[in-house]
């Protein structure tokens, strides 16, 4: 049987389908995020000081934003389901790999790789998506995604606790290759091939080149892609630093699991209700609104961090609620820029996330290393990413927000049992 003729009796419905590509993003969330409480054992039996154990998840975040520029191009030209179960088994073979190594630089190393080349397991869900929908309802079914996405983050520095009390952090890779394996035997034999045969396009470095740049340089595209980037970079800044900034800054290494879990169930709720709402009143009034109380709110977290009082819950509070600000945000953001590349989507859905994570990742590393056993420069990125986004946004809505709903366009299916 060829990676392109999957076994299947039904046709991939619309929740199963929500569901695999929530499991295929997860992949990467859980190995980034179940990594979290186990950075103190890993550095101390590596030899890493401070704030370096940090890179073991920045260099995986950076490398997956590059990464991210080739899986599109090769879905474009041969197919989504070739691409992305080789991503998958890259991801299985390097997670196993990582447990394996022997030093610090052995471990950055296969990280950087297990981005670069398992980059498709994030950059093709949106383009198999836009293969069947656009507008407001894919906007509604990335909110969904993320919903069960984000329910990974939620719980996944739980389940790495849990790993250590049985074993060592060498484990948690281990786990990541089990997830791994799951998720690539079900798109193996459920996943139909969705890009249709008129839509594939040539392996040329012309025309590739000329698509990416295409779906970067519409002015109504590039300020939600460039916006996005710069609040999911604080975002990364906040993963990155968390561990430090809930057990160092605030001495409660205890409770670590159970705050990030409340920030990112925050963030799993509010992208539950987008699903709601979304294409009653709009993506772009929804995820609008959503960044003027983000702006408000990051001015509290500034004000209460210079404060010197801020107590460690309201520190959780106003981060939650950021953070489920940005559930309102990253779905409908994502889905206002892919609208228009419906015969490029792979191509698009690359460009899109090769500047989302890069520059994001690079941002987080900025804000994560700048951590000073405070929370001041959190607040203070926070604050800034969100001006500069809404700027962002005026420009490629020329001054004009709260856009009414889009007019419901659905493409015809391009699945293939």
């Amino acid at each position: 049987m060829s990676a392109a003729e999957p076994t299947q009796t039904h046709q991939l419905g619309e929740r199963e389908l929500i569901w695999m590509m929530a499991m295929l993003m997860a992949l990467q969330a859980f190995g980034i995020d179940a990594m979290l409480p186990a950075l103190g054992d890993m550095a101390a039996e590596l030899n890493v000081p401070g704030n370096d154990q940090q890179f073991v998840i920045g260099i995986y975040l950076l490398t997956a934003g590059i990464g991210a520029l080739v899986p599109g191009a090769l879905a474009d030209r041969f197919g989504r389901r070739p691409v992305l179960l080789s991503a998958i088994g890259i991801y299985i073979a390097l997670a196993i790999a990582c447990a394996l190594v022997k030093t610090y630089d052995q471990l950055l190393a296969v990280r950087a790789a297990a981005g670069f080349f398992a980059a498709g397991i994030v950059a093709l869900p949106p383009a198999i998506i836009r293969d069947r929908v656009g507008g407001d309802k894919m906007a509604r079914m990335m909110s969904l995604i993320f919903v069960i996405f984000l329910m990974v983050p939620a719980i996944a520095p739980s389940i790495g606790e849990l790993i250590l009390v049985i074993g060592d952090w060498r484990m948690i890779f281990a786990a990541m290759a089990f997830q791994g394996i799951f998720v690539g035997c079900w798109v193996y034999y459920r996943l139909p091939e969705s890009l249709a045969p008129e839509n594939r396009q040539p392996i040329q470095i012309g025309p590739i080149s000329r698509n990416m740049v295409t779906a970067l340089s519409e002015r109504s595209v590039i300020g939600y892609v460039v916006g996005s980037t710069l609040v999911f970079g604080a975002l990364f800044g906040f993963i990155l630093s968390s561990k430090q900034l809930i057990g160092d800054g605030f001495g409660r290494p205890d409770i670590f699991p159970i705050v990030f879990g409340i920030c990112a169930g925050a963030m799993a709720i509010a992208s539950w209700s987008n699903s709601r709402i979304v294409e009653r009143f709009g993506a772009r009034r929804v995820s609008h609104t959503a960044m003027f109380a983000f702006i408000a709110v990051a001015a509290i977290q500034v004000a209460f961090a210079f404060s010197g009082q801020e107590s460690l819950w309201q520190f959780i509070a106003l981060m939650a609620i950021s953070m489920a600000l940005l559930g309102f945000v990253g779905s409908n953001f994502g889905s206002i820029a892919m609208t228009p590349f419906f015969h490029i989507a792979g191509a698009a859905s690359s460009a899109h996330g090769f500047v989302r994570m890069t520059v994001a990742a690079i941002l987080g590393a900025i804000i994560g290393y700048a951590f000073d056993g405070t929370a001041r420069p959190l607040a203070l990125a926070l604050l800034a990413s969100g001006i500069a986004c809404l700027l962002l946004v005026l420009f490629s809505e020329k001054g004009r927000l709260f856009a009414p709903p889009q007019a419901q366009q659905r493409y015809p299916s391009a699945m293939r049992s």
